[in-house]
């Protein structure tokens, strides 16, 4: 059980310090902007489908998706987490 836990508790504590980052503070900084250009990818035709977005584009993707849908339910998970470990813990 112990192992169960700490493996939700880790999900959470990622899931919350991705919401939690600042695309025009910090993200924008290092290139990681969704509304930036996408530089050209190099000819990888042997390593997958042609066209599709390199690793830095589906990494921004994600974390603007994760910032967007994750934020309400966030909250209530955040609450459920902390009276569990006041009533529980």
């Amino acid at each position: 059980m112990f192992f169960f836990t700490s493996f939700i508790y880790s999900i959470i504590l990622m899931i919350n310090a991705i919401a939690v980052l600042s695309e025009d503070r910090f993200l924008a900084r290092i290139g990681w902007s969704s509304n930036q250009p996408v530089a050209p990818s190099y000819d990888q035709s042997g390593f997958g489908v042609e066209g599709m977005p390199g690793v830095k584009a589906r990494l921004v993707n994600l974390i603007s998706a994760v910032r967007t849908l994750m934020r309400i339910p966030l909250i209530g998970i955040n609450v459920f987490v902390i009276l569990y470990e006041l009533l529980l813990g």
